[in-house]
């Protein structure tokens, strides 16, 4: 998230959508522990991200939620991985898009000389389904994928009400709105939403059930507003030093940070007595 859509057209194209009555936010599902971890990609550190093996190391730390990034092969399977192209993560190269689940398969996902040494391949999503079910709740980066497919692989695990959806562009945030219209959709905070009006008026319109960005982008207004709104505020804090930024974060207001270094939050929020 924290690279690529802080300039979502959600607010923006306001204009261009309209609703009889003020749209209220789906339930979330209820966390574990009262300040919200999310391992984004899996448990990284360790592991190579996106991988059955980094989202396992998240359930052994006991992180609430793992963060995938759900895209379609060329053949209509769902797989996590971040990038459209298999390029920088695996032996290959070419477009998700453009290759068959078969193909993907075969391919081997780079680890680095800090990861275990292993043979990792890309997940589909009913694998990811098996390995996290009633053990973590699953954060979809929903990158390019058919809702439509998306929840039927749900409904056939009965994990509806197991995951979050994080949207992308206005035209995703219609489909979830018209197929699956109670899952709860995550947004990033638009610039024009800065202000108490601003942000009233993008809830008013969108009714998103939590909301995501750079924690830094997040003042005490705004978080004020989000609370008293219950609408959760889980942002992105995810970089080299960002341990060195986790009192601030905390101290802010925030009840939930998604993470690069989930296993070490834990521990932090441990010591602070949060958790």
């Amino acid at each position: 998230m924290l690279f690529y859509i802080k300039t979502l057209l959600i607010f923006t194209a306001a204009c261009f959508i309209s609703f009889d009555t003020v749209a209220q936010p789906n339930a979330v599902p209820k966390p574990r522990h009262s300040f919200v971890v999310i391992a984004h990609r899996g448990a990284h550190v360790s592991y190579p991200e996106n991988t059955l093996e980094a989202y396992q190391q998240a359930i052994n730390i006991g992180a609430d939620y793992v963060e995938i990034d759900l895209r379609t092969t060329k053949d209509s399977a769902l797989v996590s991985m971040h990038d459209g192209s298999v390029n920088r993560m695996t032996s290959g190269q070419g477009q998700i898009k453009d290759m068959l689940l078969t193909d993907l398969k075969q391919l081997a996902i780079k680890y680095n000389e800090s990861q275990v040494k292993g043979v990792y391949r890309i997940p589909t999503f009913e694998e990811i389904l098996k390995l996290c079910k009633n053990r973590i709740y699953i954060y979809i980066d929903f990158k390019d994928a058919s809702v439509m497919q998306t929840m039927k692989v749900l409904k056939q695990y009965d994990m509806e009400n197991q995951v979050i959806v994080y949207i992308n562009s206005l035209a995703q945030l219609q489909e979830w709105k018209k197929i699956a219209p109670n899952m709860p959709l995550m947004l990033s905070l638009p610039k024009s939403a800065n202000s108490a009006a601003g942000f009233k008026a993008f809830v008013q319109q969108y009714a998103p059930s939590l909301l995501d960005g750079d924690w830094l982008e997040y003042n005490e207004e705004i978080l004020n507003a989000a609370s008293k709104q219950g609408i959760p505020v889980w942002p992105d804090i995810q970089s080299k030093d960002e341990d060195q930024q986790w009192s601030k974060a905390i101290s802010k207001g925030f009840k939930g940070l998604q993470t690069d270094q989930p296993e070490a939050l834990i521990k932090f929020l441990q010591v602070k007595g949060l958790r």
